[in-house]
């Protein structure tokens, strides 16, 4: 069989166009004028694949420097009949509406579609056709046309398409008989009434002459069609599956109650459910591993999940009602226990691994499961064996096994007697997670709700790929985030940093798969710190806040360039912390003499330098160990300030480079500078945080972001929060990836409140998040703040309300559903706020996480059970009709 490709595509000098096959087999193409590419193929039907997968890409010096979009694939069944395919295809660019094509909006992919080519003629047509969207769920796309086999323009009998991938269709025609032109259009046809629904938009098309041979098959891949509909838009909810609560729950939500939120959604008229990562983060066995965005594994969920109602019941009759008080106790807690509620349910789940674990290991599911899931699950149960048999998880402190060795690991889970049984526990655990989430995810799909996932930017340097993998991270750095409204200092989340260098040498394949396991449960996810794929913000593992960080990747200054921007540059002055008398007084007060005596040495008559033992940050902590009183935490925190104050911070690799320090402008140290130094340095300021990164970020986005989000098809969500470069928009605009939109942060720095009205189509619209303080907390959080986003946002008039009643909050609900965000999700403490009898009384004890606070304990929880929430008939009603009213329920 020979297989001619045809392809119109204007090229650069020196590009070309080539063919990229399934099985990675490249294939050239030929132009004799750089507008259309050409190439054949001989094929052994004998031998070759069943089926044909291919995509298109640009090389420039053998270097592919551009591929086609790969949403839908191109792809079709070798039938031996013919003796050639004609393939005339057009580039794919991304379309605008891609997340039309994700899982969220067409469900999960068939294992088969058939391509077209399953039947012949002597000479035959095959029309593909992407069509995202209809008007209703029972709409098929047909055909119609001037030819008898295409019903002659009658209407009431078009040719039915058939489904050839998501929201791909195509028909095969007998070409023997066509006259020419051949002219036709697409059309929704109604199924359920057996009628007519709409035209596509736009001109009929049309094919002057076809020279087919007998035995060809002739492919036509059409662009996209459109029907003219009104822009899709849902609401949803946005929960920590830790924070449900229902009658029948062990103290902490769990994977049950996720279901019981999914009907609570679909009553309510809600498309979307979201959550906070669920991944294990057994680190301690303490309060302290409560925070979810520090997990030991990328992919084991954490054992609290587990719903213990879905399992058979305990058969010794005491220990049922032992644990059923147990659960009483910890499930009228009006927050989360997180070290009871852990120790009770592991308890309980020992119990009943030794009743009958050990069959549910024997079961094919299991085998099945194990097959798919082995390569992270063995050692990640060996981890918890040995974080527990030597009391921490710091593998680098481990007496041995501080270095990964598959083979051994492996022994250790099959044959080991101490290790053996506690890997299998922990494979009866993580199976059980797995069918609970996925009952959750395929239940959610069944009543046409979104199952929105969180996927975190860092892992824990204390975590099973850190011990695995090592050589993707660089585990000396420490991620984080420069100063924002809800850090001053920053934020030090303690993450190894990536390699991406190194990542990329495999294809991000690390990613990919974290991405694939991911799609199992989930149609739409949430990328945490998306900023962190364009770059990170590294601090030095000797500092504990996040000022003296630097941007990973950057581009550092040079003394010379430095100069060049009029500030004469010293190294000394300028990357050691300023200190003086003044300063020395203003921090410490009369405690400025101990200070000097016990932590400083003179350099000069006016200035100070920290002794060496007390010159970085985590040895003044260290110093500071239990010790909180007022004076001591002065006496830090002062410390703390007077490192922070260099002008300069050196670069990471290169000592002759420098980062100019963030947010130095309030400190003493550019106090000290001249007016003319402060101008110079000011105008160096803006070129390297707002100016001299945006082409190079661009592109170390476009590195990773096209192959990770395009290696499954869920819906795409970005968190872009915080000090935002200008190409950041434009990425995730080409990627057609939705930003975040929060009306008290607004994207453009001029705005003190961004108008929800004006949210760009493709984002997600929310009032607050788990970092955040809730609508009712941030209103008494500022009263100068909320006083003017009261009178002149609202158009309030009377009184300006101290506290936000249930009528302001409804208010504000309601213009958010009614912008113009594709989705809008929304907290559930929010949701409550509207209604003065559901909410909870206490507004401050609504919120989830304080990011300043790096030991926070996140233990928020539902103040009423999910089966109260919904007869609260009046309540539901209300948000039923203002999501209706918005024009998010009947898309």
């Amino acid at each position: 069989m020979k297989i001619s490709f045809q392809i119109p595509y204007h090229t650069h000098w020196g590009e070309d166009v080539r063919i990229l096959f399934s099985d990675g087999m490249v294939h050239p193409l030929h132009t004799r004028n750089g507008e259309i590419w050409r190439g054949s193929i001989e094929l052994d039907t004998a031998t070759s694949p069943a089926e044909l997968s291919y995509q298109y890409a640009i090389f420039q010096d053998d270097v592919c420097i551009r591929k086609e979009w790969n949403g839908v694939k191109r792809r079709l069944n070798m039938n031996p009949a013919y003796a050639r395919l004609i393939l005339n295809d057009a580039w794919r660019d991304r379309p605008e509406d891609s997340y039309f094509y994700s899982s969220a909006f067409s469900g999960e992919e068939a294992p088969y579609y058939p391509s077209g080519t399953e039947v012949s003629h002597a000479k035959s047509i095959l029309l593909k056709v992407r069509c995202p969207r209809f008007r209703h769920k029972n709409w098929k796309l047909a055909i119609s046309g001037n030819q008898r086999i295409l019903g002659e323009w009658d209407v009431k009998t078009p040719k039915m398409m058939q489904p050839c991938g998501p929201n791909e269709w195509c028909i095969l025609l007998d070409a023997t008989g066509i006259r020419y032109p051949f002219e036709y259009k697409y059309l929704a046809w109604d199924t359920e009434n057996n009628c007519e629904g709409e035209w596509i938009s736009g001109n009929n098309r049309q094919i002057s002459s076809l020279p087919l041979q007998e035995g060809d098959l002739l492919v036509i891949s059409d662009d996209e069609v459109h029907f003219d509909l009104p822009a899709w838009k849902a609401a949803g909810v946005a929960v920590p599956v830790f924070s449900l609560r229902s009658e029948q729950s062990f103290g902490v939500g769990d994977f049950g109650d996720l279901k019981k939120t999914i009907d609570w959604a679909v009553l309510t008229g809600q498309k979307v459910v979201q959550i906070l990562p669920i991944n294990d983060t057994t680190i301690t066995h303490t309060w302290t591993d409560s925070y979810p965005y520090n997990s030991i594994s990328i992919y084991a969920f954490h054992p609290m999940y587990i719903d213990l109602n879905q399992l058979e019941a305990l058969e010794d009759a005491g220990q049922r009602e032992s644990f059923e008080q147990q659960r009483l106790k910890l499930n009228a807690l009006p927050q989360v226990d997180y070290e009871a509620v852990n120790q009770y349910k592991l308890k309980y789940l020992h119990l009943l691994f030794q009743q009958m674990g050990e069959t549910l290991l024997e079961s094919t599911g299991f085998r099945q499961f194990f097959k798919e899931n082995k390569h992270w699950l063995v050692p990640y149960s060996v981890f918890c064996y040995l974080r527990d048999k030597y009391g921490t998880p710091v593998f680098r402190n481990w007496p041995e096994h501080q270095v990964y060795h598959e083979e051994v690991i492996t022994r250790m889970a099959e044959e080991d007697t101490a290790c053996r049984p506690v890997a299998r526990f922990n494979y009866f655990l993580q199976y059980v997670l797995h069918i609970q989430l996925r009952a959750a995810s395929e239940y959610a799909r069944s009543k046409g709700v979104l199952l929105k996932g969180d996927i975190p930017i860092g892992i824990s340097p204390n975590s099973v790929e850190a011990w695995t993998e090592p050589h993707y991270f660089n585990l000396n750095g420490q991620a984080g985030a420069p100063p924002d409204p809800f850090s001053e200092t920053g934020q030090n989340w303690g993450f190894p940093t990536y390699n991406w260098d190194t990542m990329q040498q495999d294809g991000y394949k690390w990613w990919k798969k974290r991405f694939h396991k991911m799609a199992e449960y989930f149609d739409a996810y949430r990328i945490d710190h998306i900023l962190g794929f364009f770059r990170i913000w590294e601090i030095p593992s000797h500092s504990v806040q996040g000022l003296l960080g630097q941007f990973v990747p950057a581009l550092p200054m040079s003394a010379e360039e430095i100069n060049r921007f009029g500030l004469f540059f010293r190294k000394e002055a300028f990357t050691k912390p300023y200190i003086t008398e003044n300063i020395l007084e203003a921090k410490f007060g009369e405690l400025k003499e101990q200070v000097k005596q016990e932590y400083l040495f003179q350099i000069t008559p006016h200035e100070y330098a920290l002794r060496p033992e007390y010159n970085t940050q985590r040895q003044v902590e260290q110093h500071f160990l239990g010790k909180n009183d007022p004076q001591n935490n002065l006496l830090r925190n002062g410390l703390f300030e007077l490192i922070n104050n260099v002008l300069f911070v050196v670069d990471r690799k290169d000592p002759n480079l420098y980062h100019p320090r963030i947010a130095v402008q309030n400190e003493p140290v550019y106090e000290s500078l001249t007016p003319s130094e402060k101008a110079a340095f000011d105008q160096l300021y803006t070129h390297y945080f707002y100016h001299r990164h945006n082409d190079f970020w661009y592109h170390e986005a476009m590195k990773k972001l096209p192959e990770l989000t395009d290696s499954t098809r869920m819906l795409v969500c970005g968190e872009d929060l915080g000090m935002i470069p200008d190409c950041v928009k434009g990425v995730m605009d080409e990627l057609r990836i939705l930003s975040l939109e929060i009306q008290r942060m607004p994207k453009n720095p001029a705005e003190t409140f961004g108008d929800p009205a004006h949210y760009s189509y493709r984002s997600v619209c929310t009032i607050s998040t788990h970092d955040m303080s809730t609508l009712r907390g941030w209103w008494h959080e500022d009263a100068n703040l909320t006083r003017r986003y009261f009178y002149d946002v609202l158009g309030g008039w009377g009184d300006y309300p101290t506290e936000a009643p249930g009528w302001l909050c409804d208010t504000i609900v309601l213009k958010h559903l009614l912008g113009n965000s594709m989705l809008c999700i929304l907290s559930l403490q929010d949701w409550l706020s509207i209604n003065e009898e559901v909410r909870y009384p206490d507004a401050d004890t609504e919120r989830i996480n304080v990011p300043a606070n790096p030991r926070h304990y996140w233990r928020y929880r539902m103040h009423i059970t999910l089966e109260d929430l919904m007869q609260r008939t009046a309540f539901n009603d209300r948000i039923r009709d203002m999501i209706g009213k918005s024009g998010r329920i009947n898309n």
